[in-house]
């Protein structure tokens, strides 16, 4: 069966350890664009954090991001659908922050497309301070909020994701213990620092969902690419689910293909193989 789809994650999949799009990603990308595959970004990143070179890219019309938070037609700048986190979960998942504060980690909250860090936190990373993210990452793609768990209540109905980053493996186990507590939520990772908190059916495969059924796609015409835990229901969704050579094991066991790790033109090489290949 034809590949009529590409879904593909960003970080460590599509771009490089530089956060860049190689040429050789782009260049199969835009050829499968012209031969009239649907070439879609579906990310953990919120809209305003989607990076430029991949954004340039000719013919990319949709984007999954957030997890699946939002599905958005960049050719009409419009969000074609959305599944934030339910209110009330959304609150007892900031009452859940709020008690464990005095722990050693990094808060991020995406609202409206928009990915929010506390102001002090923010001002820490500029100074030259610890930061427990790529440091140009952050102070480019990172708004400045005072009191942001204060603002992320006033917006509770349009929470797509939450991010927490530790600083160690101890933290990060003592706060699992405390988010699985939570109800109505979808709990995942993207790195292996993080927990992230999505609503209960968010999830890229979710969205993915959502546009091949606008589209008229059916799963076995699609292909996936992903690294991480958030990716494993998108590559076990898709037709061809993809699992970059520095994919985690546990995403690599739910792929039915590993390509080349993304230093090396992973994606470049699914896309050969699976969709250029006739």
């Amino acid at each position: 069966m034809s590949i009529r789809l590409i879904a593909l994650d960003l970080d460590r999949t599509t771009l490089n350890a530089e956060s860049r799009l190689s040429a050789g990603n782009k260049e199969a990308m835009e050829e499968a664009a012209k031969r009239g595959i649907h070439v879609v970004i579906s990310t953990g990143r919120s809209f305003y954090a989607l990076p430029e070179d991949v954004l340039q890219v000719h013919g990319i019309r949709y984007a999954i991001t957030s997890n699946g938070a939002q599905l958005i037609d960049l050719q009409e700048k419009r969000v074609l659908y959305e599944n934030c986190i339910g209110e009330t979960a959304l609150l007892a998942s900031e009452q859940l922050l709020r008690r464990n504060l005095w722990r050693p980690m990094l808060i991020e909250t995406f609202i409206k497309g928009v990915p929010y860090v506390e102001k002090s936190v923010y001002d820490t990373i500029a100074a030259g301070g610890k930061s427990l993210r790529n440091r140009e990452y952050m102070l480019t793609t990172r708004r400045p909020m005072e009191n942001m768990l204060d603002f992320m209540h006033q917006h509770a109905d349009k929470v797509e994701n939450i991010n927490m980053f530790f600083e160690d493996k101890e933290t990060m186990q003592a706060m699992w213990e405390e988010l699985a507590s939570l109800s109505d939520v979808t709990l995942t990772s993207s790195l292996d620092n993080n927990w992230e908190i999505g609503g209960a059916t968010t999830s890229k495969a979710k969205g993915l969902e959502v546009l091949s059924e606008r589209l008229n796609i059916r799963p076995d015409e699609i292909m996936a690419c992903g690294d991480s835990p958030n990716d494993g229901a998108m590559l076990r969704y898709a037709g061809i689910g993809v699992a970059m050579g520095n994919a985690r094991e546990e995403v690599k066991a739910q792929a039915d293909f590993v390509a080349a790790p993304h230093d090396k033109d992973g994606v470049a090489e699914a896309i050969r193989k699976f969709a250029l290949s006739d």
